[in-house]
Order: structure tokens, then sequence, then C-alpha cells
């Protein structure tokens, strides 16, 4: 691979004044291609060395250094791309082809174990440790655990809670990833406790929910699909018909814990202790609801999603559905157009694109005919 698609990624932050500004909005600069193999490559977006994460800072993170997969209060967004395997291909031709081994720690890294097994189009069987919001951006991708094997669909989650697990690459693809650094009692990233798995959500009427895969490993070691289906945690606006915010996973402290669930902690968009808030929002088009929504609408959201405080809500504002929290925010268009709606600025996003938000006021907004799906990470930040 002698290049990778260029990323497009805005980081907005504050200015003097307290309104929310672009700092830097363009191809993210800090791309390796063939950094794990001659068929892939990833692009840094951002790296963090401690959680809370600042939000005042105008640096661009994503030149930071970072060792894989980071120090247990940090993390690193990136995204990863790789070439399908060949129609021809032959594993006796191929001079990257590593036969499975006992596990060890990779050569030259902390916090990373490794089993062989990789190859041209595949990774080896490893684990990080990291607990990890992998999002399908296109292509697919096979995951392969000690005890199950998934194909990956554009706009599929996945969290990887310190799990062994190899990828397959049967076509070209393009997939993000926010490593958060996570706690290994033991040194082995085994789950602790025995929080059960949430059973999958029925699908409202009318809404397509988005694929939730959980993977861990098991106190014996061996890595297994905890959950596979739908959202499990899903919360409706009732003002704005087809909307749905789809709740994946909660961090609820830094280091991040190994465990089998985290969707019984309560819900809120601003998570505390260094922790963590991933969903996966489904935003139906605008001129459906517009018109129809004033501010109790807007305020029994916000309480519904565990955060009155973090409305921005303004009969002048440029939309009813602005937020404004103390957190560091990465959304990810997964499906659709949006507009990041700014205090000045109004930014398009399409598919694929990515926005980095610290401690902004904003809100999204589809004014297209379809539905668009959003997925938000959202980190403790601090002022």
């Amino acid at each position: 691979m002698s290049s990778l698609k260029p990323i497009r990624r805005l980081v907005a932050g504050n200015n003097a004044a307290g309104s929310a500004v672009v700092l830097i909005d363009g191809a993210a600069p800090n791309a390796h291609p063939s950094s794990m193999s001659s068929a892939r490559g990833h692009t840094d977006l951002w790296v963090w060395n401690e959680s809370p994460m600042a939000l005042s800072d105008t640096a661009d993170a994503g030149n930071l250094k970072y060792v894989f997969p980071g120090v247990p209060q940090g993390g690193h967004l990136r995204v990863v791309q790789s070439v399908g395997r060949p129609a021809n291909y032959d594993p006796a031709k191929d001079p990257e082809l590593v036969a499975p081994q006992a596990p060890q720690l990779r050569p030259g890294a902390t916090g990373v174990w490794d089993r062989g097994g990789n190859s041209v189009c595949t990774s080896s069987m490893h684990k990080t440790q990291t607990v990890d919001y992998g999002m399908m951006l296109n292509g697919q991708r096979e995951l392969v655990l000690d005890e199950g094997r998934l194909l990956m669909q554009p706009g599929d989650i996945v969290i990887q809670v310190g799990a062994w697990h190899l990828w397959g690459y049967p076509v070209d693809g393009q997939m993000a990833f926010d490593m958060i650094g996570a706690d290994f009692p033991g040194g082995n990233g085994s789950a602790i406790g025995n929080d059960k798995p949430l059973a999958p959500s029925p699908a409202p009427a009318g809404i397509k929910l988005t694929r939730r895969i959980v993977a861990i490993d098991r106190p014996d070691g061996k890595s297994v699909v905890v959950s596979d289906g739908p959202c499990p945690d899903v919360l409706l606006d009732p003002a704005r018909p087809g909307f749905a915010s789809q709740r994946m996973w909660v961090t609820a402290r830094s280091p991040a814990p190994i465990v089998y669930e985290s969707l019984h902690l309560p819900r809120t968009l601003e998570p505390k202790n260094g922790g963590t808030v991933f969903r996966v929002d489904i935003l139906p088009p605008d001129r459906d609801w517009q018109g129809k929504v004033g501010e109790q609408e807007v305020r029994k959201f916000f309480a519904a999603m565990g955060s009155p405080a973090a409305s921005a809500w303004s009969a002048a504002a440029k939309h009813p559905y602005l937020q404004h929290t103390a957190t560091f925010d990465y959304c990810v268009v997964l499906e659709g157009e949006l507009v990041l709606v700014l205090d000045d600025k109004e930014v398009v996003f399409k598919q694929g694109e990515v926005a980095l938000l610290k401690g902004v006021r904003y809100a999204w907004s589809n004014r297209t005919a379809s539905r668009a799906l959003l997925a938000v990470s959202t980190h403790e930040g601090k002022r």
C-alpha cells in the first residue's frame, strides 16, 4: 500500500470569548501507509495521554508520538485501511505468513500480546490493553475470536473489551477505532464480575437499529462473542419521529474496566472519572419535525438522556437541540450527510468524515431526505 485514502477531520474548540470556532479542517496529516503490513496502514486522528482530556489546548494532538496501544490513562483515535484478499492468494507464496505461536508480549511494545497467525490478508491473533470502539466505515472485515467468526458490514459496531482477536480482510475496507486504555488486574485482561449482557432491543416501528458486537476473554483466556445483535439500549424522542439514540458502551473510569456489560450504568452525556460514553444516533430528516419542537420537548429529551443541563436551548438558536457539555466528543458520520451547527459556522459532513469537538456548543442537522447515522464517543473533559 503506497498511500491511504485521506480522512477529513475537523477540530472545533472555544475562542477567548467562549464561542465555538473551527481550529482545523482538512485531511488528517499523520498517515502511515503499510504501517501494519504491505496491505494495511493507518491514519492517526487524535492521541491523548491523560483522562479527563484537556479542552483548551489548541495543538494538533493527531501528530503526537504514539506507542501502540498507549498509556493506561490515554488512548488513540485512528482509521485503519486494508486491502482485500487477492483472488489468486496462495499462502505458500505469502512472504508475510507467520505460523500460530504461544502467547507472548509483542517485541518493543507494552500492553500488546501476540499469538502469530498473520499474513498479507489477516492480522495476527493479538490482544491489547484497551477497550476499543470499532466502527466499520466501508468494505468488510472478518472478526475472528477463539470461539467465533463474524463478518462485519458498513455501520456495524464492535466493542472489543481486551479480547484476543484476529482481523481478516476479504475486501478493501476502512474501520475507525477509539482505543481506550484499560485496567488488566492480574495482567491477563480477562473478564471481571458477572454483569449480564442486555438482550437486543426489538426495533421500533420504521427504525433499523445498529448491530452491536461485544467481544471479551473469559477467565480461561478464550475470546468469545458476548453479544451480537441490534443495540439493546435505545432512547427515542417523541418530538422527532425516526430519531433513536443507541447507547453502545460506557467506561465508568480510567483506565477502563474489563466487564461483560456496561449499559446497566445510568444514562448520561457527561461521563465522570475519566470515563466515556459511546452511542450511535439515528437522525431523521429535520423537515420531518422542524417547526413542531419547542423548549419543553427539547428539555424533556435532554432529561431523558440523563443530562438536563446539557441543553443549550434558545429561541434564537440556529437549532433547537444545541448542546453544551465539558466533554471531548469524537463524531463519525457512518451513513448519510449531516451539517454540524456551531455558534458562527455550519459545516457539511459526509459518510466517513470525522469531527472532534472540544467542549463546544453544537448540534447536528439532517437537511437531506434520508436518515443519517452518527457515532459519538464522548470523553470526559477538563476546561
